[in-house]
C-alpha cells in the first residue's frame, strides 16, 4: 500500500508539498485550520527574484533560491496542465534602481559573483534605465537589469495547486480549526485531531507546513520551532499594463505589475504578532516611495491595501528537513518572504525525504533542529 502522508498547513508550501507527494504516488491529506492560501501565500506579490533579494554572497540559501527559480518552468507547466488553470507566470525580468551615484560603487563585486551563477546582470545608465522603464523618475541615476527573474500571480497559483491536488486524489480538509492533538506513535505513524474534524486523521508520516503558526506545534516534538510572524503591508494602484514593464526594486520598496491592471507595491514590515490589519504609517511609507520613483502615481489613490504574515526564523532561512528525534515528522516552514519562490524546490526536497531518497542538494544548513540547544 502507498505511504500515507498528512500535510499540516494549506499555504503555498503545504499545497506544493502535497502536490509533489501525490505525483509520486503517495496518499496525501492536507489539514488547513483556515482557508487554503489564506495567509502569507495569498497575500504575496509572487516575485521570483533570487538575484534581487540576495545581494551579499552565493551562500546555501541563495543556491536554494536559484535552484527553485530554475525549477519553475517545468513545475508551473505541470501545475497548469493538471489543474487546467493559468497562474500568470510572467518572465518580465527585473530592474534594481539606484538614486545616488554612491549606491553604485559597491555593485561591481555583486555583478561579478551573480553573473558567475548565471544572472546575466547588466549595469545600465540613466538613459538605458528610462529606455526600459520610461515612467521612472528623472532622479534615478542607474540600475541593474536582471533578465531571468519573473513573477507569478499568487492567488491564481494557490487556486491552481488546490485544483491540481484534488485531481491527484489529495484529500483537502480546510476550516479544520485549532489542532487539538498531535500523537507520534512509537511504532510509527501519526494521528492528528482538530477541533472541527469529525474524527482523527492517521498517516504514516507528517509534514508540518504551518508557516507563521508552526511554532504552536513544537510541544509535540520536543524541540524549539522558533518561527514568528512578520507583518508585511502591501498596497496596489490601478495602472495600464504597459506602464510598468519589469519588476522594479529600490532600497525602499518593490513594484510588480499584474495582468488585472494592478501595480503592487510592497512591503512595509513590522512585528505585530498575528495582527493582519494595515496601518496608515505602513502604507504611507509605500505611497511616498511610489511617488518618488514613479511620478505618474502621485495623487493616485490606492486601489487596495492588505497585509500578510511572513513566517520568519532567527536567521531568515527556512526550517527544512526531517526531525532526528521524530523521524516520521518533516518540517518545511519559516520561508519568510520567499515562500512562492521556494515552493518547487521545497516540495521536491520534502518528497525525497518521504521516499528516503538522498537529495543532491545539501540541506543541513536548514536543519529544523539548528536552534535547539
Amino acid at each position: 500500500m502507498p505511504q500515507s502522508v498528512i500535510v499540516l498547513g494549506g499555504g503555498i508550501i503545504g499545497l506544493s508539498s502535497a502536490f509533489e507527494a501525490a505525483r509520486r504516488g503517495m496518499r496525501v491529506t492536507v489539514i488547513e485550520p483556515g482557508v487554503f492560501g489564506g495567509q502569507a501565500s495569498g497575500a504575496a506579490a509572487g516575485m521570483l527574484a533570487p538575484f534581487s533579494e540576495n545581494t551579499e554572497q552565493p551562500d546555501d540559501f541563495f543556491q536554494l533560491c536559484l535552484r527553485s527559480l530554475r525549477s519553475y518552468p517545468s513545475w508551473i507547466a505541470a501545475v497548469e496542465e493538471l489543474s487546467g488553470l493559468q497562474t500568470e507566470w510572467i518572465q518580465s525580468g527585473s530592474i534594481n534602481v539606484f538614486m545616488h551615484e554612491a549606491d553604485v560603487l559597491p555593485i561591481h563585486s555583486r555583478l561579478h559573483w551573480q553573473n558567475e551563477w548565471g544572472a546575466e546582470a547588466q549595469l545600465i545608465d540613466a538613459a538605458q534605465l528610462r529606455g526600459l522603464e520610461p515612467q521612472l523618475a528623472a532622479s534615478a541615476v542607474s540600475g541593474i537589469f536582471l533578465p531571468h527573474e519573473s513573477h507569478v500571480y499568487a492567488p491564481k497559483l494557490v487556486a491552481a495547486l488546490e485544483t491540481a491536488c484534488r485531481r491527484l486524489g489529495v484529500v483537502l480538509l480546510d476550516h479544520a480549526g485549532e489542532i487539538d492533538d498531535v500523537v507520534v506513535h512509537t511504532g510509527g505513524g501519526v494521528t492528528i485531531r482538530a477541533r472541527s474534524l469529525e474524527s482523527a486523521i492517521h498517516a504514516d508520516r507528517l509534514v508540518v507546513c504551518a508557516g507563521a503558526w508552526a511554532g504552536a506545534y513544537e510541544r509535540w516534538f520536543g524541540l524549539s520551532i522558533p518561527i514568528h510572524p512578520i507583518r508585511g503591508q502591501i498596497c496596489s494602484f490601478e495602472h495600464h499594463t504597459n506602464e510598468i514593464n519589469h519588476m522594479v526594486f529600490s532600497s525602499q520598496a518593490y513594484w510588480v505589475g499584474k495582468k488585472n491592471n494592478r501595480l503592487i507595491c510592497g512591503a512595509s514590515e513590522d512585528v505585530a504578532g498575528f495582527e493582519t490589519s494595515v496601518t496608515e504609517r505602513g502604507i504611507g511609507r509605500l505611497i511616498r516611495s511610489s511617488n518618488q520613483l514613479f511620478p505618474f502615481l502621485e495623487n493616485k489613490q490606492t486601489a487596495h491595501r492588505w497585509a500578510g504574515l511572513r513566517p520568519a526564523t532567527r536567521d531568515g532561512q527556512p526550517l527544512l528537513g526531517q526531525l532526528h528525534s521524530v523521524p516520521s515528522v518533516i518540517i518545511a516552514a519559516g520561508h519568510y518572504r520567499n515562500g512562492i519562490l521556494l515552493s518547487p524546490v521545497t516540495a521536491a526536497i520534502v518528497a525525497d525525504l518521504l521516499e528516503g531518497k538522498a537529495n543532491d542538494f545539501n540541506i543541513n544548513a536548514f536543519s529544523p533542529s539548528r536552534f535547539t540547544l
